[in-house]
Order: structure tokens, then sequence, then C-alpha cells
């Protein structure tokens, strides 16, 4: 069906959800299944062609897109009943998946709600959704993102997690796979898939042990989340502008919005308040004395360490960036306090029906559905 309305989508230059459910729907008639699971995959096929026309705009090539997964989404029609999950295939009938004893506990939490499910052909996934209750917090605590490091604090305290591991297995990554010198593309994009995948799941978690400590210790300190504006930072990264080759492939490797995006969910899950500063609040956060206000100095003997000609005293600029970091974003609670407190409570909505900000969690997964090991 995603395929289909790709078609129609296509040959009608069709590529929003509007315009292209009333082209298709219609035409879906054909296809037995629940009317849900034809929104869905309209819906599906409209961020496509949505994508491929944002692709053609910016100038880049790109090929007819065509789904080759089977994959079934939908928000509608499932319910849990008695540890098991049943999906609508036909008029009165339902399939039944098994559920494992963490996916249970997990919705079985006070107010947490299954709200969409993937299913393909060897996983099931969950989404779900939880109100949480805001908590009314005392102060900041703000986060400087490094390639190295996560330096989190205030002028009360600064805390540093080290993510050097992350650049070991970004460069190991790319060793590996450099090493192989078949002459097939497809054979080389198959193998780059295999260890990009393998290098993202590595990430994920080494940064989900750092947020996750994070926001623990925000919710017990009552301390709402500072984040800084850093988008187009790519930009200072290209080629000419001064950088060895080795370097500009290290920093565009670095995985800095999905630190953000694992502290937005955590934070949102929690009820705790996430505080985004425009780029003019940002700028300058980490050659600032915190002390005196003076625009600190840099030496290179020092490495990542400034110091002040008016304090004479040396201070590490990730430190000074999270304290900074954190009193801006104190100016910004004090004066709009009651928007943010709004914010951090979050819509409970689906992420099919556009929800800006969903406060949903992926990744409660079933068994797999086949016993096959490959």
């Amino acid at each position: 069906m995603v395929n289909e309305s790709l078609r129609i989508g296509i040959a009608n230059d069709a590529s929003s959800l509007r315009k292209l459910s009333l082209l298709s729907y219609n035409q879906l008639a054909q296809y037995d299944s629940p009317s849900y699971y034809k929104l869905c995959a309209i819906s599906r096929a409209a961020g496509i062609l949505a994508s491929r026309k944002k692709s053609l705009k910016r100038g880049f090539p790109t090929r007819e897109p065509y789904t080759l997964r089977p994959q079934l989404v939908s928000c509608y029609g499932f319910r849990v009943r008695n540890g098991w999950l049943e999906i609508p295939v036909a008029r009165g009938k339902r399939f039944r998946l098994a559920l494992t004893k963490h996916t249970l506990s997990v919705i079985s939490q006070p107010g947490v709600k299954p709200r969409s499910f993937t299913l393909t052909r060897n996983r099931l996934s969950l989404s779900i959704a939880k109100e949480s209750p805001s908590i009314e917090c005392a102060s900041t605590v703000g986060v400087d993102r490094n390639l190295r490091n996560l330096t989190v604090g205030n002028d009360e305290e600064t805390r540093e997690y080290d993510l050097s591991k992350t650049m070991r297995v970004a460069s190991t990554t790319m060793r590996i796979v450099a090493s192989f010198k078949r002459d097939d593309a497809k054979i080389r994009r198959a193998i780059a898939s295999k260890y990009g995948e393998r290098r993202t799941a590595r990430t994920g978690h080494l940064l989900h042990t750092a947020t996750k400590t994070i926001i623990a210790m925000a919710v017990q300190r009552r301390e709402a989340i500072v984040l800084e504006d850093i988008h187009g930072i790519r930009g200072l990264y290209r080629k000419g502008n001064g950088q060895t080759r080795k370097y500009r492939g290290r920093m565009n490797g670095w995985s800095f919005s999905e630190a953000q995006r694992q502290l937005e969910y955590k934070a949102r899950w929690a009820g705790l308040p996430i505080i985004h500063l425009s780029r003019r609040e940002t700028r300058g956060s980490s050659v600032t004395c915190p002390r005196c206000g003076e625009r600190l100095q840099s030496d290179k003997r020092l490495r990542r360490k400034l110091w002040c000609g008016k304090c004479r005293i040396v201070m590490d600029r990730d430190r000074v960036a999270a304290v900074i970091l954190a009193r801006r974003g104190r100016v910004r609670f004090a004066r709009s306090r009651p928007p943010i407190m709004i914010e951090a409570q979050g819509g409970a909505v689906e992420a099919v029906k556009g929800n800006p900000t969903p406060t949903v969690i992926p990744g409660v997964d079933a068994p797999k559905l086949t016993h096959n090991k490959s």
C-alpha cells in the first residue's frame, strides 16, 4: 500500500498528506485490510515524498522511492489483553503476539498507555506515552555538549561525563570499513551499513548511560535542563576551512543531536522542564569568565583551559560553558516560567498525528516472531 501510494504521489506530483489521501485512498480499496492501515500507509508515503521533494529543492539527485521491507504501523484498533498484543487483520479476526515480561512491566506502570505499534518480519515495537506531572524546579543546570565529554553544572557544582570511547568506536568502524577493498559497490554499501548500524548502537548506549545519570541527578535536585543552540556547527568543519581531513571527519561524526534527543525525551518523561537557548543567548558561553564577565584568553599550552586576565585564574572551558548556560537559562526560566512548565508536561499523543513534541518512548520490544537465526 505504501508503494502504491508512492506511485500515485509521483504520478500526480503530490507530497502533502491531504492531497495524497484524496488521490490514493479509493485506489487502495483493492487491498483487503482495515481502513486505518491504509491511512497509516498513506501517511508514511507522504513523509517519504516530502523528504524527496526537499532533497530535490536542495539540488540533490534522488532515485524513485520504493519500500522493500514489509512493515505494519498503526495507532488504532490494537489492544493488550492477558499478556498478548491483539492486532486486527480482518473483520472479526485478530492476530495475537505474546509480550515479554519486561514489556508488560513497563506498560503496566501507572499512567503509561500504549499508543502505536510497528510490526516487521522479526520485530515488534510499541510506542508508549505517559502523562508526567511537572516538577517545580528551583534552579537550572547547563549541559555543554562536546566531542569527548558531556559537561553538566551550575554555580554550585559541575560534573563531566567521559565520551572519549565514542571516538574510538567511530575510528575503529571507519578503519574496518576502509579495509575492505573489493570492487563491488553493492557489497561495500552493505558492509558500511552493517558496521554503521553497529557504531550507532554502541554510541547510543554510551550516550544513554550519561544522559540517564544527568536526568536522574536533575530530578533529585529539582533543576531545569538548559541546552545550547549549536545548529549549523557542521559548517565550521568543511573543506577549505584550514582543518585537516582527519579533524573534519572526527567533528562531522560527532553525534551532538543524539545527546540532545535523549536528554529531551527523558526529561519530558520525568516531567522536567527543558530550556532551549537561542543562538544569540548561546554566543560566547565558553569564553566568558563566570566571576567577572571578562573574555577569557586561550593558550596552546593549556589545551582546553582558559585564563582570565582580570581574575588571574585558569578554568576549564567546558565547565565554564556549563555554568554560563545555567545562568542564562535561569534568567529565561525566571522570565517565562509558566510557558516552560507547560512545555514540560508535553502532550501524550501519537507521533502519527504530527505532534511537534510527542511524549513517546520507542523500543519496548516483544520477542522475535521467527525462530530463524539469520
